[in-house]
């Protein structure tokens, strides 16, 4: 796995780690889980493209 596709992943990973903290702490909220949504999907999306 390249540097920045696992840059990219460890990014999602800790997001999902912030995100989830603060859900627990104070209470959901819609949009970070959206952008942690589109995070993933973008880590996704790059980890397809390197290995194609």
């Amino acid at each position: 796995m390249p540097g920045s596709a696992k840059a990219m992943t460890a990014m999602t990973v800790g997001g999902l780690v912030l995100v989830t903290a603060y859900t627990v702490t104070i209470g959901s909220n819609g949009w970070l889980w959206f952008t942690w949504v589109v995070l993933g999907l973008a880590t996704i999306g790059s980890l397809a493209a390197r290995g194609a």
